[in-house]
C-alpha cells in the first residue's frame, strides 16, 4: 500500500435541534400551559489513535465528515433525540491542525487516545423553560446552536526513538536492515527509499528501541530539491539522530565533508529545533576502503568535518552491509536513550515540585 502521510479533510459537527413552542390541549384540562420540549444536541466528531492503522490513505478518498443534526423538540414535553457521534480512527502519531488558524487541535501520540475534534451544537430550548408567574403562556423558544466546523490538515509523524539522516545511498536502509527486522528496499541507485521505514532494534530480550529511516536529503532539499524536506517531520519526535556519511562515494567528484556539512545546513534551514537534537556521526562503507588506508581516511575526514561544523559528538565507524561496528553503536544508543529517559523523569518531577 502506498504510504500516505498527509491529508486534508472537512469536519462539521451536527447542529442542535430547535426547541418547540406548544401548549397542552386535553379534554377537561383547559389552559394546560406550555409543554414544548428541547431540541436534541448535534452529533459530535471524535478522533481516536489506533496503532493498527499505518497510513492516512482512507482520508484521501473520503474528505467530508458531517455529524447528524439533533431532532427538534415536540409537544407533551418531548425532547428531541441527539444526533449520533462520529468517531474517526487514525494512526498513532497523527497531528491535526486547523487550516485557517494554524492551531493544533489534536496530537494523537498514544494508542487509544480520544479527542473531541468538533463539538455538536446544543439543542434549543422549548417554551416550557420560559413559563413564570407573570408569563403563563410563553411563546418563546430558541433554535439549536450550530455545530463546530473546521477544515483541517492531517499529518502523520512516525514515533521513533532514533532517526537516520544522510544523503541518498549513504546506507541508511542497509543499516536498518542490519540492526532490525525491517526490510526496506536497498539498491545501488539514489532514492530507493521513498517513504519512512520503522525498525525495532532488540538490545536484549527485554530492551529495544525504534529506528526511523526516511528518504535521503540532498543539498537544496529545503528549497524542494530531490524529495525535499517533507519527510523530515517524521524525525521531529525522535530523541537522537544518526547522521550517516558514505566515506567511499562512487562519484569521483563527491566530497564527503562538503556533502555531510550540506545535510547539517539543510537540517538547520528546515527546523532549528530538529537541528538542535543530539546528533551522532556514523561513518559507513569502510569495507570499500583498503584496510591499510581506513584509519587515515577516518582521521582526515574528521579533521576537516569538525573544522567545518564544530562537531564534537560521538563517532562510530561501521560497515552496515556486514554489520561490522553496529553492535557498539546499538549499545551506545540504548545507554543514551536510557539516560535521556532518566533526565526527562527528573525534569518532570522538578517541574511538578515547582508547580506545587
Amino acid at each position: 500500500m502506498k504510504f500516505i502521510d498527509e491529508a486534508k479533510i472537512y469536519v462539521k459537527a451536527g447542529d442542535g435541534g430547535n426547541g418547540a413552542a406548544t401548549f397542552r390541549r386535553e379534554k377537561y384540562i383547559p389552559m394546560g400551559g406550555p409543554n414544548g420540549g428541547d431540541g436534541g444536541r448535534g452529533g459530535s466528531i471524535y478522533v481516536i489513535a489506533d496503532r493498527n492503522i499505518n497510513t492516512l490513505v482512507d482520508y484521501r478518498y473520503t474528505r467530508k465528515f458531517i455529524g447528524k443534526r439533533g431532532e427538534n423538540g415536540g409537544g407533551a414535553d418531548c425532547y428531541g433525540a441527539g444526533g449520533d457521534d462520529i468517531v474517526l480512527r487514525m494512526p498513532v502519531g497523527t497531528v491535526i491542525t486547523d487550516l485557517n488558524t494554524g492551531e493544533v487541535l489534536a496530537d494523537l501520540d498514544v494508542h487509544d487516545k480520544k479527542v473531541l475534534l468538533a463539538k455538536g451544537g446544543k439543542g434549543g430550548l422549548g417554551n416550557l423553560h420560559f413559563k413564570s408567574s407573570t408569563n403563563r403562556a410563553p411563546r418563546q423558544k430558541t433554535n439549536g446552536d450550530p455545530g463546530e466546523e473546521f477544515e483541517v490538515s492531517l499529518e502523520l509523524r512516525v514515533l521513533a526513538d532514533v532517526g537516520l539522516l544522510g544523503l541518498p545511498n549513504a546506507g541508511k536502509s542497509t543499516l536498518i536492515r542490519a540492526i532490525s527486522a525491517a526490510r526496506p528496499k536497498v539498491a545501488d541507485y539514489p532514492f530507493t527509499t521513498l517513504h519512512p521505514n520503522l525498525g525495532v532494534v532488540r538490545v536484549d530480550a527485554e530492551k529495544s528501541f525504534v529506528v526511523a529511516d526516511v528518504p535521503g536529503l540532498i543539498e537544496g532539499a529545503a528549497d524542494g530539491a530531490g524529495l525535499g524536506i517533507r519527510f523530515l517531520k517524521h524525525l521531529q519526535r525522535t530523541r537522537l539522530l544518526l547522521h550517516l556519511v558514505d566515506l567511499a562515494p562512487i562519484d569521483p567528484d563527491a566530497n564527503a565533508v562538503r556533502d555531510a556539512k550540506a545535510i547539517v545546513d539543510e537540517l538547520a534551514k528546515h527546523d532549528p529545533a530538529l537541528a538542535a537534537k543530539p546528533r551522532w556521526l556514523v561513518l559507513n562503507k569502510l569495507d570499500l576502503i583498503p584496510e591499510e588506508d581506513r584509519e587515515k581516511a577516518i582521521k582526515d575526514f574528521l579533521m576537516a568535518y569538525k573544522k567545518a561544523t564544530k562537531y564534537d559528538g560521538p563517532v562510530f565507524p561501521i560497515t552496515a552491509i556486514s554489520g561490522d561496528g553496529t553492535k557498539p553503536l546499538i549499545y551506545a544508543i540504548h545507554a543514551a536513550l536510557e539516560e535521556m529517559a532518566i533526565t526527562e523523569v527528573a525534569d518532570d518531577a522538578e517541574q511538578e515540585a515547582g508547580g506545587e
